[in-house]
C-alpha cells in the first residue's frame, strides 16, 4: 500500500487544526481552507479510521473519545516535525510568548532576559503578566511560569524557584512602635492582606497560632509586587518572598525582623504543553533557566513533572 494512502498527512493537519480550535471556521482561516475543504478532509480521516473524531452539535463541536486520544499524539508528531526541521536549519526562530505572576516577571525575568536575548537572537520575547492560570488552548502563550504543585493535566512542567515567605516591612513603619522584638508586635501595625493565608502559616510556625489578625484592617492588593511597593512605602507590613527583595533590604527600604520563613507547597514552575516540548524556542527557554538557575528542574517533591 502506498504511503499516502496508509498515512493521509493532509487530513491529520486539518484535524490537529481543528481539535486545537473546536472550530471548522478557525482552522480554516490558519490553513488557509474553505469550511468544506476542512469538513472533507476530516470526513476522509474519520472513514479511513472507522471512527467519529467529533461530536457535531449547533454552532459547536467536541472531541469525541477517539478523538481525544488521537489529538494529542498528532499535535506532538507534527511539533516533532517542526522541531527536526528547525534542528537541521540551526536555529529556532520566532517569538516566544512568556506568561507569568507579576512577582516572577518584575523580580526575576526582566532582570535576566537579556541573557536569553543575547543567547538567541532569532528569538523574539513577548511577556504577559496575571495572577490568573491561563489555558494553552485559548491563549497564544508558549510557556508560562505558575506557583502551583507541578501538576497540571497535559502539561509538562519543571520545577523553577521553592516559593518561601516571611513578614517584611519598612524599617521607618517598625520605629513607629519602637521596633519588632517578637511576632505580636506585627499585629500592632497594618497588616496589608490578613486574609492571606501565608500570614496564618507563618504566626502559628512562629508559635503563635491565634494571632489576632482579624483585627487588623483588611487591605488586598492583588500581587506579591504591589504588596511589596506599599510595604517599602510604610503603609503595612507584607509577606514576601524575602529572596526577591535583597536588593531592597540592602538600601534600608525593606527589613526582614525574623530570620523563621515558611512554606505552603506550591512553587515556581515552568509550565507548557506536553506536545510541545521539541519546540525549538521553548527548548532554548528551558536552556536558558537551566544556565541561570541552580534550583531549576531540581525536582524536590520527587514528581516525574
Amino acid at each position: 500500500m502506498k504511503m499516502s494512502k496508509q498515512f493521509p498527512l493532509n487530513a491529520l493537519r486539518v484535524f490537529e487544526a481543528v481539535s486545537r480550535h473546536l472550530s471548522f471556521t478557525k482552522a480554516g482561516e490558519e490553513l488557509g481552507l474553505t469550511q468544506t475543504a476542512v469538513s472533507y478532509q476530516v470526513k476522509l480521516l474519520e472513514d479511513m479510521l472507522g471512527e467519529a473524531l467529533f461530536l457535531r452539535q449547533p454552532r459547536r463541536i467536541h472531541l469525541t473519545e477517539a478523538g481525544s486520544r488521537l489529538a494529542p499524539k498528532v499535535s506532538e508528531g507534527f511539533e516533532l516535525l517542526r522541531a527536526a526541521v528547525n534542528e537541521m536549519q540551526g536555529v529556532a526562530e520566532g517569538t516566544l510568548i512568556i506568561h507569568s505572576t507579576h512577582t516572577f516577571a518584575s523580580h526575576w525575568l526582566a532582570r535576566h532576559l537579556g541573557i536569553f536575548q543575547l543567547d538567541n537572537p532569532t528569538i523574539a520575547v513577548r511577556l504577559e503578566t496575571s495572577q490568573q492560570v491561563i489555558d494553552f488552548s485559548k491563549t497564544e502563550a508558549d510557556v508560562a511560569i505558575r506557583v502551583g504543585t507541578g501538576e497540571w493535566p497535559g502539561l509538562k512542567s519543571h520545577f523553577v524557584l521553592r516559593n518561601h515567605f516571611t513578614p517584611m516591612l519598612s524599617p521607618t513603619l517598625a520605629e513607629t512602635i519602637g521596633g519588632v522584638r517578637e511576632p505580636l508586635d506585627l499585629v500592632k501595625l497594618k497588616i496589608i492582606d490578613p486574609s492571606d493565608p501565608w500570614w496564618r502559616i507563618w504566626f502559628t510556625a512562629a508559635g503563635h497560632p491565634d494571632a489576632p489578625l482579624e483585627s487588623t484592617s483588611r487591605s488586598r492588593l492583588g500581587s506579591q509586587a504591589v504588596e511589596a511597593a506599599a510595604a517599602i512605602a510604610g503603609h503595612g507590613v507584607a509577606i514576601l518572598r524575602p529572596d526577591f527583595y535583597q536588593d531592597d533590604v540592602a538600601m534600608g527600604r525593606l527589613i526582614q525582623p525574623f530570620p523563621l520563613t515558611c512554606e505552603d507547597g506550591s512553587h515556581y514552575w515552568l509550565a507548557y504543553p506536553e506536545t510541545r516540548r521539541h519546540v525549538g524556542k521553548i527548548r532554548a527557554f528551558r536552556e536558558f533557566l537551566k544556565k541561570t538557575l541552580p534550583s531549576f528542574d531540581t525536582n524536590p517533591t520527587g514528581k516525574t513533572g
